[in-house]
């Protein structure tokens, strides 16, 4: 729901110390990220369009997420955002422990994360289409798993406990990927099709050239089919790490109900939530850092720098040695390999903003930093704000600017004004301290 904050009132207590205040580097880094969320791909794939060239090439690839395997820009915004909330509930939860003590922090996770995880279903479609075609799990749905489970583990544990689960949690994700037997079949339309003809079923391989995502359908044949060829097959394999042939996809085709966005199974699945935690846990321990105010801020920042850089080398070895960094299914590696670059950017921002407090720059993403949530819901109810900015230079306008400057010119205006709107509508809702609290 939506707060006013109270009115700035004269300070009568003596000032907290500085690290325990909040850091506009943390703000401005998870507004960066939503501005790469809420539509700068479209500015580097318009400028792709206008100027086709290895630089614009190479700049389209890595806002597009990887086809599987590897890593790009882009699959590191998600866990990213995760690090930020990891990051960020230090710094809540130590002053709500403070405030009211650690019963009333644990129930405000709690209940944080109950909501957020409602909203994350009313972004996905909530209940505008009948069951089963509604997705329980998210973008957001995996954000409020994550910050729930991390932040009641910070509630009761202290830091070196928290360290042992993290790397539990990294260890036996892997354990279970790579020697839980699954059984011997891809879950793909094509896998699946491929395995009835094997079997001599060619009425239901048949079934699997159908379009449509089956499991949004009541009743579904091919959803039917699929059961019928996946339960028909006994022989098992372990270590598989390839789309819907893996434990994490074939839980999810088994026990997730409900829409599945990948049709037989999730990126945001039932197993791949529990290496997220790790992830939002990676946050924490870096909030930890930020937030001791006994620790020098060059040593703060060559700590980031020392861990992201650790961090990234671990995860692209494990991938090389055994288990691939694979955004999809949240790989300890891909957690690795994403936590790492996320500590990195996090020393850039925290060192730039808030140790030479060069800030005019990252107002705007402030802003939008303050209120993520809120502009990327807007953003889901507008159907992105490229919709709104057309109105005002899309058709004619937009139409001159493709003919008379470049091929891609016009999108290229259409995403610079949709981001302004966008911009603006944070800079509003932060001058009036409106600010979205679940």
């Amino acid at each position: 729901m939506s707060t006013l904050s109270e009115p700035p009132v004269v300070a009568v207590k003596p000032a907290e110390p500085a690290a325990a205040q909040r850091l506009m580097s943390v703000d401005a880094l998870r507004g960066f990220d939503m501005f790469w969320i809420i539509g700068a791909d479209s500015l580097v794939a318009a400028l792709h369009r206008m100027s086709q060239n290895r630089p614009t090439q190479l700049l389209a690839n890595q806002l597009s997420h990887a086809e599987w395997e590897g890593f790009h820009f882009y699959d590191l915004i998600f866990p990213l955002f995760v690090f930020i909330s990891g990051v960020s509930l230090v710094f809540s939860l130590r002053k709500a422990v403070e405030a009211a003590g650690p019963a009333a922090a644990f129930w405000r996770v709690l209940r944080r994360g109950v909501l957020l995880f409602l909203v994350g279903i009313l972004y996905s479609g909530g209940f505008t289409s009948e069951w089963p075609d509604m997705r329980l799990m998210g973008v957001l749905n995996r954000i409020a798993l994550a910050y729930t489970f991390a932040g009641l583990l910070f509630c009761v544990f202290k830091p070196r406990t928290l360290a042992a689960v993290l790397f539990g949690i990294l260890i036996g994700y892997w354990a279970l990927m790579s020697f839980v037997p699954i059984r011997d079949i891809q879950l793909t339309k094509g896998g699946l099709a491929q395995a009835a003809e094997k079997a001599g079923d060619p009425t239901t391989a048949a079934l699997f050239q159908e379009g449509g995502n089956p499991s949004t359908v009541k009743n579904s044949p091919m959803w039917a089919a699929a059961e019928k060829v996946y339960y028909a097959t006994t022989n098992t394999v372990t270590g598989k790490f390839g789309p819907g042939y893996n434990l994490s996809d074939h839980a999810d085709f088994r026990c997730l109900p409900g829409k599945k966005y990948d049709q037989f199974y999730d990126p945001e699945g039932i197993v791949s939530t529990l290496p997220a935690i790790a992830t939002c846990l990676l946050g924490v321990f870096a909030g930890l850092l930020l937030r001791n105010s006994n620790v020098p801020d060059t040593r703060k920042l060559a700590h980031l720098v020392g861990w992201g850089l650790a961090a990234v080398a671990l995860g692209w070895i494990w991938d090389a040695v055994q288990f691939p960094v694979i955004k999809k299914i949240w790989t300890s590696s891909y957690v690795l390999v994403a936590g790492g670059y996320s500590a990195l950017l996090l020393a850039g921002f925290y060192f730039v903003v808030d140790m030479c407090k060069m800030r005019a720059w990252c107002q705007p993403f402030v802003w939008m930093g303050m209120n993520s949530i809120t502009i990327y819901l807007a953003s889901n109810l507008l159907g992105s704000f490229r919709r709104p900015a057309a109105r005002f230079v899309g058709g004619d306008i937009r139409r001159f600017f493709e003919e008379h400057v470049a091929l891609g010119a016009g999108d290229m205006v259409i995403s610079i004004v949709g981001l302004l709107l966008a911009f603006w509508f944070v800079r509003f809702l932060y001058n009036r301290k409106i600010f979205l609290r679940l």
